[in-house]
């Protein structure tokens, strides 16, 4: 079993960057693959970015590759979105979701685990 609780989402300015944290507990936290997801208001839930427990392997929404960076530390549990240049679209709900499974999956239905998400407003 492993609880996410996300955290550093506030108000910025476009162009801007922000570091979204997700920590995990659980003491498997280190096998799972760990993703990013992203809502707007009035949108389907979509997929930012997707990490694998040994860390070899992150996949990008094609979109935003390029702008934002997944990454973890395993000795912290923690898995980290750090994101730039940010713009107005960017904002949205940002979820951390975890699968137990070792290849980064960019579908939602395929994360066994969710945090509550920390919201992301970039204004213009």
């Amino acid at each position: 079993q492993v609880q996410l609780v996300e955290s550093g989402g506030r108000l910025v300015q476009a162009g801007g960057s922000l570091r979204l944290s997700c920590a995990a507990s659980g003491r498997t936290f280190s096998s799972y693959t760990m993703g990013w997801f992203r809502q707007a208001p009035g949108k389907e839930r979509e997929f930012v970015a997707a990490i694998s427990w040994s860390i070899s392997s992150t996949n990008y929404a094609d979109r935003l590759e390029g702008r934002f960076t997944i990454s973890r530390d395993n000795a912290k549990n923690t898995v980290y979105l750090q994101m730039n240049s940010l713009k107005p679209e960017d904002t949205g709900v940002y979820y951390c979701a975890g699968r137990s499974a070792r290849r980064p999956s960019s579908f939602p239905a395929e994360y066994n685990y969710w945090g509550q998400g920390t919201q992301v407003t970039v204004s213009s």
